[in-house]
């Protein structure tokens, strides 16, 4: 049976094992770049409602996707093909980039719900994402459509291994469109597993499954001071190639 452990700014994180049930390991000290850095590296990510001490996660099990065994409905590959045949011409609807607008992927993440009372997505988590995108290791992937921002994600990469936080939709498969080019540059780039945080149907309908904290961290230790991506801004293709963006690209 695990215990909450309060931290200050200098407290180092427990061991993850000693997180309880339901996978909540810490409380307090200050979001920044640098604890951060420190909490991913060992499986362990913040999850609070705005005006709460930060809470710190090490859910047991864990949901992972293996790009491997990335799932595409039929309805989706035929959005994938049509994508594909256009994305290079001045024909193409749709468009799918990556760190071209992190600050607006993040804020539409942070919008309500229909389902949700609220979000998790604060001021003050964004302003943090925002200063380790600006770090080099958080990455928005953007879904346009006639040149508007339609959907996207957001999450952490450390070495090869790549930690998913949020994604929207403002138009159907939006989102799904930023993640099957996630996972295609991602395989292209050696990065094999994505972690998903938490259980969701959506998830799983789409391949992920929940795996022990072990296993996670096996994963996570095999890769974490491997070379990262040669991330930089530009137009992710269908074949995971990350072009350059077009003077006139959004």
């Amino acid at each position: 049976m695990g215990s909450l452990t309060w931290l200050d700014d200098t407290t180092p994180f427990p061991h993850p094992d000693n997180a309880m049930p339901e996978g909540l390991l810490a409380a307090g000290a200050t979001l920044s770049v640098e604890r951060l850095t420190q909490a991913y590296r060992q499986g362990i990510f913040p999850w609070f409602n705005p005006g709460d001490p930060v809470l710190w996660w090490s859910p047991d099990p864990r949901m992972v996707l293996a790009c491997a065994d990335l799932k595409v409905s039929h309805s989706l590959a035929k959005k994938l093909r049509q994508a594909a045949r256009l994305e290079t011409t001045g024909a193409a609807r749709l468009r799918i980039t990556t760190d071209t607008a992190f600050s607006s992927v993040i804020q539409a993440c942070a919008e309500p719900r229909a389902d949700q009372h609220g979000t998790w997505i604060s001021p003050s988590i964004q302003r943090v994402y925002l200063d380790w995108h600006l770090a080099g290791c958080a990455h928005s992937i953007e879904t346009w459509v006639d040149g508007r921002l339609a959907g996207g994600l957001y999450g952490v990469c450390l070495g090869r291994f790549f930690f998913g936080e949020s994604m929207f939709s403002k138009v159907p498969d939006a989102s799904k469109l930023a993640l099957v080019y996630l996972v295609r540059y991602l395989q292209a780039q050696g990065v094999s597993h994505i972690d998903c945080q938490q259980q969701t149907r959506h998830l799983a309908s789409m391949g992920a499954r929940p795996i022990s904290r072990g296993a996670f961290m096996a994963l996570l230790e095999e890769r974490l001071d491997l070379p990262p991506p040669d991330w930089r801004p530009g137009q992710l293709l269908a074949d995971g190639t990350l072009a350059p963006l077009e003077e006139n690209a959004p």
